[in-house]
């Protein structure tokens, strides 16, 4: 045989062995593949079934859930003695949810479960009391009585709104079916740059907002990421950033959103009642009396908040004040709140608060016609109006730090730009957060 021939045919044999290698080697791999994907198809599958299949620790297809919602007037030891708990166990249990969740904290119109063996069982072997969309507490009686808070899973989700204001800010949520509270979340992005008390027809806004989810339904706000709000005095942003030592809203400089006191002890719930006036017609006693603070009317049970750090002074009642709170904030201020339903937990003279506190809830105790807090301000002694006080600016953010918070303020504000307000036709999308 010739020897071109015998390279033709010692070529052609080669090539047919690194096809055939090429064919099994691509074979294995596929199978392979594939196999690994129906095993991972199977194991989700089968974790997805597992999930689905407990509530609250409880296996759905072993126990029985009897669900319904506490009453007023009704107690947790009614309920549990009427299941089948005995009464040595509910005294047990209420000493050892003290220092878990207090039974005394069960309020009504929230909703609880009770666990049994089946739905013939008298007995129950645990209850399940839920006082937030994002948690429960067990109180399991199987065993020894046990008492445990639970986080529930939830998913986070970014969203937006915009809007103009033709009536109000809050109809402007409503009529896209977003929460009131964003409102609030707003109000504290942009607390030293816009009034929520003069919202004006044809002011537009933007906010990015996080929102939680619990099998696919909101159950809580989160976050506010940044928000853009624009009225005849100007556009203002304000973007949220947090590290392991700063954590607020900040503007396009970087100076925080917050000044050293909020405008108003009330949230955007609330509007101005009466101004502070030294001509004016007292409601009730009907003569002219100075009018040394302003009221915020809001419904009854609304959270009072401190406007600035402090040290409370007074939390007591008098026949015209009602209950009321004061706090010093420093050498030159002095705040005070009047006519409350109540203090808040823990509101007691020699308490420091922080800026944004709750100290109390609306009322109208005293001499009030109806509920509303009189916000009263002293400066170096003396009552003023304090909408017309310019207060010092807050701590800025340090130089070494803006570089880190200008990517953050970038990215948000490139969201905040790409969602168009009413009328705007929509920019192409830009970089994720």
């Amino acid at each position: 045989m010739r020897p071109k021939r015998k390279l033709l045919i010692f070529r052609d044999v080669v090539s047919s062995l690194i096809i055939a290698a090429l064919l099994v080697t691509g074979y294995n791999y596929f199978t392979s593949s594939a196999a690994e994907d129906y095993l991972d198809e199977e194991e989700l599958i089968t974790h997805e079934e597992t999930t689905k299949n407990f509530k609250f620790g409880f296996d759905t297809e072993e126990f029985h859930f009897e669900s319904s919602t506490i009453q007023y007037n009704q107690f947790l030891g009614q309920i549990l003695n009427s299941n089948g708990i005995s009464f040595s166990k509910i005294a047990e249990l209420e000493e050892k949810a003290k220092e878990v969740f207090d039974v005394r904290n069960i309020r009504a119109g929230k909703r609880y479960h009770l666990i049994k063996k089946d739905s013939c069982e008298d007995q129950a072997l645990a209850f399940i009391y839920e006082p937030h969309p994002l948690s429960y507490v067990v109180y399991d009686f199987r065993d020894s009585v046990n008492v445990e808070i639970v986080d529930k899973e939830f998913d986070i989700v970014v969203e937006s709104a915009s809007g103009e204001i033709t009536s109000s800010l809050w109809q402007s949520m409503m009529d896209q079916n977003v929460s009131p509270g964003v409102i609030d979340l707003m109000e504290d992005a942009l607390a030293s740059s816009v009034s929520f008390y003069h919202t004006k027809k044809g002011d537009k806004y933007k906010v990015i907002f996080e929102r939680k989810y619990i099998d696919g339904e909101p159950v809580s706000l989160g976050k506010m990421l940044g928000a853009y709000y624009e009225n005849k005095h100007g556009q203002y942003y304000s973007f949220f950033y947090e590290n392991d030592l700063y954590s607020g809203f900040y503007d396009m400089e970087g100076r925080p959103s917050k000044k050293s006191f909020l405008k108003s002890p009330i949230k955007g719930s609330a509007r101005i009642s009466s101004r502070y006036n030294l001509r004016r017609l007292h409601p009730i006693k009907k003569r002219r009396i100075p009018h040394l603070g302003t009221d915020y009317a809001a419904p009854y049970g609304t959270p009072i908040h401190a406007v600035s750090n402090g040290v409370i002074t007074k939390a007591s009642y008098t026949k015209n004040n009602g209950k009321y709170v004061k706090i010093q904030h420093d050498d030159v201020y002095t705040t005070q709140y009047l006519h409350m339903q109540r203090f808040a937990k823990g509101i007691r003279p020699g308490v420091n608060v922080s800026q944004g506190t709750i100290i109390g809830y609306v009322g109208s105790t005293g001499l009030a016609t109806g509920p509303h807090v009189c916000f009263r301000f002293w400066k170096n002694g003396k009552q003023i109006d304090h909408l017309r006080e310019n207060f010092p600016p807050a701590e800025p953010m340090p130089d070494d730090e803006l570089p880190h918070y200008y990517q953050t303020r970038d990215s948000i504000k490139a969201q905040l730009d790409m969602i168009p307000l009413p009328g705007e036709t929509p920019i192409a999308e830009g970089p994720a957060l």
